[in-house]
């Protein structure tokens, strides 16, 4: 897509937000998107990890449920101060959508991963990353709730499993 082109697909609105029936509010395609589009940026004061400590969590009720962005600098996006609709958008497992950082790392933004139809829910793979060994009840934690057939369960990215080797006498 062109330089003019994609200023011009960031015009105009291609979602709206409503109940969702994964989790909470969602995110859906208000017209078909194609392949390949920024849908939104994904906005919000930018803070420190050290910040975003401090801050978790927002809601003490809810204490894993964030609307959180990680930037691959460090920096952290904080959607809930001066967020916007992207913070909306619901994990899955088999997302129709992907994040993409832009501008030197400084901007999300949310990308159709293939042609999305009207009305359809827009997602994309969290990829939740935690330090040290995750635990099943850090899975659990962080529950997923796509209902894909290739749900892994949980909105963390899990490592890969090792292939093991067979033995041959």
């Amino acid at each position: 897509m062109s330089e003019t082109a994609d200023s011009q697909a960031e015009d105009i609105v291609w979602h709206v937000v409503r109940q969702s029936k994964i989790h909470g509010r969602g995110v859906f395609a208000r017209r078909h998107i194609p392949a390949g589009t920024r849908i939104i940026e994904y906005q919000g004061t930018r803070i420190s990890s050290q910040e975003a400590d401090r801050r978790h969590p927002a809601n003490p009720d809810d204490p894993f449920h964030t609307f959180f962005f990680v930037l691959s600098s460090g920096k952290v996006i904080d959607g809930n101060d001066h967020g916007n609709d992207a913070r909306w958008i619901n994990h899955a497992c088999d997302p129709n959508c992907e994040s993409e950082e832009g501008r030197g790392g400084k901007r999300v933004y949310i990308k159709a991963k293939r042609d999305i139809t009207r009305g359809e829910e827009l997602n994309y793979d969290y990829g939740l990353v935690m330090d040290g060994k995750v635990t099943k009840k850090d899975q659990q934690d962080y529950a997923c709730r796509c209902g894909s057939p290739k749900c892994r369960g949980t909105m963390l990215a899990l490592p890969k499993k090792k292939k093991r080797k067979s033995k041959k006498d």
